[in-house]
């Protein structure tokens, strides 16, 4: 358990972040669940519409620590070529 005062807030800042950080994160796993759903369903000009969607959710979630670079970078990768392969 805490005893430390730093480390009863590094507790409290911890609970704060994993919050915000777990919204964040559902919020990117929406918008890439719309680009699948497009994609299943055929339609390449909705899959283009919401991928333009992703991608800056994407890097937002790269700058706020919540995904590494590459990792962001291969699923907007496999996404695309995803879309690609619809023609």
């Amino acid at each position: 358990m805490a005893n430390t005062p730093q480390s009863k807030k590094r507790i409290r800042r911890n609970q704060r972040r994993t919050e915000i950080n777990g919204a964040r994160l559902s919020r990117i796993r929406t918008f890439v669940k719309q680009v699948e759903a497009a994609i299943e369903a055929g339609d390449k000009a909705q899959a283009l519409a919401a991928i333009s969607k992703v991608q800056p959710e994407l890097a937002r979630g790269v700058a706020k620590g919540v995904f590494h670079k590459n990792t962001a970078s291969r699923k907007f990768s496999r996404l695309t070529r995803r879309i690609a392969a619809l023609a």
